[in-house]
């Protein structure tokens, strides 16, 4: 096999040889997997082949190590650790000899593949001189490719590998990779590399920075780099910067004080845009972390506790020097830039709106004098940068003061909206969703409500990017001055928002009619109509029902067209216009309730149409499956006409193992539709129930499914309630093998929260087991399971885990359910055991929701009604 030929082939622009080539390389990758590597590694490693090839070499070689996908990553590495050791070995070594190219692209790409052997390799002991290699390599002064790429495969392999697995050796790399970022470096492209290297080892040095005299070298080291005269190195010591203070922020406070103020307020005047974007980057993550900080106090004095961790306010402290730099940086905006083209000018929005957040109203007195000395320049400039300011601090502030500002400057921003720039339109109508949002009461339906409408709808023909901003302002609008708005009532006669009801539709669906969605405009359209009907008043409800129709047509001209679409392009815009639609079309049908009756058929025959011409698209499906589930809802029993249409096409969304979010909605509207028909559902559940086992025992299902399963079985249960028995015995079977799964000792968040997940589906399926067959005055047929049933309770509340308040919530119900269903027998004692009593009183601390604590107060009265155990034993 030529490798070099058959990557240069890979290259051309000829479609057909770019095809062969790359059809001969997957072959080569699947038939002789080691040949392949290896035929790769030394076509990395010829001196003597072009720069591009080689390089197209190595990343190819990686990408036969690597994936992102978990399981392909697997694969991959077990795969690799099959091949034969002198393979490996072979492959290994021409990796680290073409650290030492002359030509640097091909070090960086050695570097590359040397971090993807090292993953695989590394946690299974299996390369354990690679760091003392590297470090051999990173001591050789007389070599600085050699150097830097050594440095970069440190960089790179402490970025994909565990911490933990490098822990033992991270003294001997912290030390060579701090001695090749010393500004004493001669060669600034090994400091920069060493700079990266420290940055991606910072978390598994925490060892080092506990001892004040290594943090105080590694800090000094990091903040003389700022003041590099090489560019990339200043970048990369400001990166690592803030890296460090997301790590180590509780011992920031001397360094603070002695030279990271000075150095950061340096850095953000620097005129190199990439150096200050990281300086004012630093200042934003000092921000997230007192924000977090101060969440952790809050919740600390609430429970009268003493926080964890505290904030030494730096932001308040830096402010009044930090704050003025941040405006100045607002007007450095590029008028060609692409919008969502991240800039300093943006950063420093960002930056100045997290400084609000932290110190409240101290940041109106610094901006409001920016603000009233541009936002009337006749630089454009500075009239954006004003206007940017302005929106930064509506959330941080008391709103009474806010509320002030925002009467006085209303106008001028509301003219703004006209401005011949188009920077400061849009970052005017931006403003004025930042006010919708945070100051909404400002905005009085006397006085300011109509020319807000005014302005914003009259902007809704503008620029795209204008028109999503004006969009989300009218969202906010919406949902303050809707529903949301009435003291009085959850479903208001009225509100601010109705006499605009009707112009405000039919601007929105004009937006709807642009023939693309550039910068969003067109679903931003869609979304701020679906929010205006979700958050109507009753007198709004004729017209709610006007645009639900709208939207129906709509979407029959769609229906119609899709046997017509070409291509991908017209297929995803096909896509995407459905998915708009049936969002409008959910939040009519919520707001409207059985309201949709005169239209249900052909509401229904255009979604089942949509579903039938899907072409199988998940995203496309989820939408429509959605938007058919609120149907149920609304209609309830009077929805059983359309379940024959429907179930085939159910049952095959429960089937769809692959797409695992269409198979969870999928078997919410099971549940929909026993909830909606009652008894009536048990004619049409059969199948539904051979498909939510089968999905039990894929192999292939998202695991994050059967938690909706196991509680779809107790809607089931409890709607058809005796009829359920032929699948009770199934039914309990899985109840008591999932309750047996444990999370294991080193268990990370996301299996943790599985767990619960789990639990909680459990709960609710005996939950609703029990409580349908009780409805029958079945209780006795349930006895066998009453031991098991209380065991998977024990658990819950016994074992020490990270358990969500859902998940305690509904177990202490159960227990109630099982003591009112059962105020005899074996039952009896085993709930009114010491550990049953302290479960429900944890339920009733005030560190959890009034819900929680209602459900635990009432389990708590039904098990004080139950017969004693010693009255029991006395035969009373």
């Amino acid at each position: 096999m030529n490798v070099g030929e058959l990557l240069t082939n890979s290259l051309s622009p000829d479609h057909a040889t770019r095809q062969a080539a790359e059809q001969a390389l997957e072959v080569a990758a699947r038939d002789n997997y080691p040949m392949y590597m290896t035929a790769l590694a030394a076509e990395m490693a010829n001196e003597a082949a072009v720069s591009h090839i080689r390089s197209a070499s190595g990343l190819a070689l990686k990408n036969a190590l690597v994936a992102r996908d978990h399981k392909r990553a697997m694969q991959y590495s077990e795969r690799w650790t099959a091949v034969a050791a002198d393979v490996r070995d072979s492959v290994k070594s021409q990796a680290l000899m073409t650290l030492g190219s002359a030509e640097p692209r091909a070090g960086t790409v050695a570097a590359q593949v040397v971090a993807a052997v090292a993953a695989i390799e590394l946690p299974q002991n299996m390369w354990p001189d690679l760091i003392a290699q590297l470090l051999t390599a990173i001591g050789d002064v007389s070599n600085p490719r050699l150097r830097q790429a050594a440095l970069q495969a440190i960089g790179f392999t402490c970025e994909v590998v565990d911490p933990a697995v490098l822990t033992t050796q991270s003294n001997e790399i912290l030390t060579a990779v701090i001695q090749g970022a010393r500004k004493e470096e001669p060669v600034a492209e090994v400091q920069h590399a060493a700079l990266q290297a420290l940055l991606n080892s910072l978390e598994f040095v925490r060892s080092n920075f506990e001892r004040e005299g290594e943090r105080n070298f590694i800090m000094q080291v990091v903040c003389e780099a700022t003041q590099s005269p090489h560019e990339p190195v200043k970048v990369a010591a400001f990166e690592n910067l803030v890296r460090i203070m997301q790590l180590y922020y509780d011992k920031m406070r001397f360094y603070m004080e002695q030279a990271l103020f000075g150095l950061t307020v340096l850095g953000m005047r620097d005129p190199e845009p990439k150096v200050a974007l990281q300086a004012v980057e630093f200042w934003s993550t000092v921000c997230d972390e007192e924000i977090e900080l101060a969440l952790e106090l809050s919740d600390a004095l609430e429970f009268n506790e003493e926080p964890t961790n505290i904030s030494h306010n730096f932001a308040r402290t830096a402010l009044p020097e930090i704050a003025p730099v941040l405006m100045e940086l607002l007007k450095l905006q590029d008028e060609d830039a692409d919008e969502d083209e991240w800039d300093v000018a943006k950063a420093a929005g960002t930056c100045l709106g997290l400084l609000a957040q932290v110190v409240g109203d101290a940041m109106v007195s610094l901006a409001v004098p920016f603000i009233e000395g541009h936002i009337k320049s006749p630089d454009w400039h500075a009239r954006e940068a004003a206007l940017m300011c302005f929106g930064s601090i509506m959330d941080g502030p008391d709103s009474r003061l806010l509320e002030t500002l925002v009467d006085q400057a209303l106008a001028t921003i509301i003219e703004l909206l006209h401005d011949p720039s188009v920077a400061v339109k849009d970052t005017a109508a931006w403003t004025i969703g930042r006010i919708c949002e945070f100051v909404h009461p400002a905005i009085r339906a006397d006085v300011q409500l109509p020319p807000v409408i005014q302005a914003l709808l009259g902007a809704l023909g503008d620029e795209p990017r204008i028109v999503t901003h004006c969009c989300w302002a009218l969202m906010n609008l919406a949902e303050h001055k809707g529903i949301l708005a009435s003291l009085d009532s959850a479903d208001p006669p009225t509100t601010p928002m109705s006499p605009y009801f009707e112009t405000i539709a039919t601007a929105l669906m004009a937006a709807t009619d642009r023939t693309t969605n550039e910068s969003n405009s067109r679903t931003s359209a869609y979304e701020a109509l679906a929010s205006l009907v979700a958050n109507s008043a009753t007198d709004c409800l004729p017209q709610a029902s006007g645009v639900l129709l709208a939207v129906v047509e709509r979407q029959e001209h769609l229906n119609a067209l899709a046997a017509q679409l070409v291509g991908l392009d017209d297929r995803n815009n096909w896509a995407e216009l459905e998915s708009n639609l049936c969002s409008v079309i959910i939040a009519c049908v919520r707001r409207i309730g059985s309201g949709i009756a005169p239209i249900g058929d052909r509401l229904m025959t255009s979604l089942l149409t949509l579903v039938q011409n899907s072409g199988k698209q998940a995203t496309v499906l989820e939408d429509a499956f959605v938007a058919i589930g609120t149907v149920i809802v609304a209609l309830e029993a009077d929805f059983e006409k359309y379940l024959e249409a429907f179930l085939p096409f159910l049952a095959e969304g429960l089937r769809n193992h692959e797409e695992y979010q269409l198979c969870t909605i999928s078997v919410g509207i099971v549940g929909d539709i026993c909830r909606a028909l009652g008894e009536r559902s048990a004619r049409h559940i059969e199948t539904l129930i051979a498909a939510l086992f089968e999905n039990l025992q894929s192999p292939v299902i998202n695991r994050t499914v059967k938690p909706h399963i196991l509680s779809c079985f107790g809607d089931i249960a409890m709607a058809i309630g005796p009829a359920f028995e032929p699948y009770l015995s199934t039914t309990m079977t899985v109840l008591q093998q999932a309750s047996l799964v444990r999370a294991p000792t080193d268990t990370d968040f996301e299996m943790n929260e599985y767990i619960n997940d789990l639990r909680e589906g459990i709960a609710e399926a005996y939950t609703g087991i029990y409580t349908g067959f009780r409805t029958g005055a079945h209780e006795a047929i349930l006895e066998p399971y009453l031991e098991a049933t209380v065991a998977f309770i024990s658990v819950v509340a016994t074992e020490k885990s990270d358990r969500s308040e859902s998940l305690i919530r509904s177990t202490i119900g159960l227990i109630g359910d099982l003591a009112s269903a059962y105020p005899n027998g074996q039952v009896r004692v085993k709930l009114q055991q010491f550990w049953a009593q302290e479960f429900i009183k944890l339920g009733r601390s005030r560190a959890y929701s009034a819900e929680t604590r209602k459900t635990a107060n009432w389990a708590r009265e039904i098990i004080k009604k139950m017969p004693s155990s010693s009255a029991a034993a006395a035969g009373l």
